[in-house]
Formats: C-alpha cells, sequence, structure tokens
C-alpha cells in the first residue's frame, strides 16, 4: 500500500528560539468558503519564511488574516506579535502593532507624488525609516520623488510600495506577491534590497508563485495545500526534496 509522505513537520518544526510572530490553530472564511483550516506556525525574530504553495492553497488569505484586514473572516485562533494579541484587534491597530503589508496590487495612492505616498505614511507615529534613508535604500525612488506613484513603472512601484512600508515603524514585513509582473532585472534589485533589509534585522514573510526565487531568499518555509499546512522546515530542506516541491509547488 502506498502511503502519502508526511512533509509537516521538517527539521526546524520545534526551533528551540522564541516565536516572535506566533500562528495558532488559525480558521477563516471568505463567505461560506472555509479558506484557512486551523493552521498553526512560528515566525522568527530577524528571519525571512517564505509562505508557499499553488494557486488557491490560502497564501494571501493567511498574510490577510495574520494583518487582521477584514477579508477573510478569522472565526477562531490566536495571532501573536511579540506578546500583542493581533487576534483581538482591528486591522489599524495591527497595523500601529508592527506589521506592514505590501499588497500584491500595491496600492499606491493617485494623485500623490512618491515623497507624498512616503510622507502620508508618516503622517502620525509610529515613523520608522526616514525619507532619505529610504531613497538610499531605493535611489530610483529619489531619482523620481516628485512624480506622481501611479505613473511609475511596475518595478518602480513595487519599491515605493515596499518603501512605504519602512517609513512605519514596523516589526514584520509582509509580502504579497513582490515580483508579480516584474522583470527579472528588477526581481534581482528588488532582491537584493529585501537582503539589505533582512541585514537591517527585519522579519519578513514572503507570499511568492516564483518558489525557487522565494527559497533562495528565505531561511525557512511554509507549504500551504488546500488551507492547511504540509510543511514547515528549512528553506533548503525544500530545494533538496524533489518529491515534496512536485507534490505541492509544481517545481
Amino acid at each position: 500500500m502506498n502511503v502519502k509522505p508526511d512533509f509537516s513537520k521538517g527539521a526546524n518544526h520545534a526551533a528551540t528560539a522564541p516565536a516572535f510572530l506566533s500562528i495558532w490553530d488559525v480558521h477563516a472564511y471568505y463567505g461560506e468558503s472555509y479558506i484557512v483550516q486551523g493552521i498553526n506556525f512560528n515566525v522568527h525574530e530577524g528571519e525571512i519564511l517564505a509562505l508557499l504553495g499553488r494557486n488557491g492553497a490560502g497564501k494571501t488569505s493567511t498574510l490577510r488574516s495574520i494583518a487582521r484586514t477584514g477579508s477573510p473572516m478569522v472565526t477562531r485562533g490566536e495571532i501573536w506579535l511579540d506578546h500583542q494579541p493581533l487576534h483581538l484587534m482591528e486591522s489599524h491597530e495591527a497595523a500601529a502593532a508592527g506589521l506592514g503589508l505590501v499588497p500584491e496590487d500595491r496600492r499606491i495612492i493617485p494623485g500623490l507624488t512618491v515623497e507624498e505616498n512616503l510622507q502620508l505614511a508618516q503622517i502620525a507615529p509610529p515613523i520608522g525609516w526616514s525619507i532619505e534613508r529610504l531613497y538610499e535604500l531605493f535611489p530610483r525612488l529619489g531619482e523620481r520623488r516628485k512624480q506622481e506613484g501611479v505613473t511609475l513603472s511596475g518595478g518602480e512601484q513595487q519599491m515605493l510600495a515596499i518603501a512605504r512600508a519602512l517609513a512605519r515603524d514596523i516589526k514584520v514585513l509582509l509580502l504579497d506577491e513582490p515580483y508579480e509582473g516584474l522583470a527579472p532585472v528588477i526581481v534581482d534589485e528588488i532582491e537584493k534590497t529585501l537582503i539589505h533589509i533582512k541585514e537591517q534585522g527585519m522579519t519578513t514573510i514572503i507570499v511568492e508563485q516564483n518558489a525557487v526565487r522565494a527559497l533562495q531568499l528565505a531561511d525557512r518555509a511554509v507549504i500551504l495545500d488546500t488551507g492547511g499546512i504540509v510543511f514547515d522546515g528549512t528553506a533548503a530542506e525544500v530545494l533538496e526534496n524533489e518529491e515534496l516541491r512536485s507534490e505541492y509547488l509544481a517545481i
């Protein structure tokens, strides 16, 4: 009899370091659709976690559940960030507690320049990286500081969306498909930026269809399938496990 392998407990599943962000028994729905089905995982301070899976696996829904965006609706479970109960918060409270979500559609504000988009992010405390420091990280944004944000190229808009998140004093950066629709040379540029951000101690969760690129960047990986976790371990384990990649990532 063939028994389906269980990849849900990778070598790093029982990490001894205390969790910085903890997701415990989280369930979430879009209307009647049961999207996130009782997931549990931890993210440790300063690491990059790749949250992977096929389309419809529940990756974006998990990010939105952590960010408390209101859709999907979390019906059960707990989410803790640095001892703060995110599961009891509204989205603006979770943002103030230290979550910075960069959504797939970037949500650059029409009518505002690059600099005005960044200034708006800092209109109230807590304020994070200074605008000049962000221009050092993204020189292209500095060159286009007076240009309307929505007229930037796709890659530049992605840079602005990440910079806008860092303009707040965040503890965890949540990235939803940051490489989507971008040329490989721009992906390289954004990847270098994310490495630099990690070197500054930023904790990051990245959802990305380009699984290989995400795994090469990440320390750890969690793989979802139909709303549940099928793997939690190191990124290296996924890259080395052809059966796991074929079964759940189609790579």
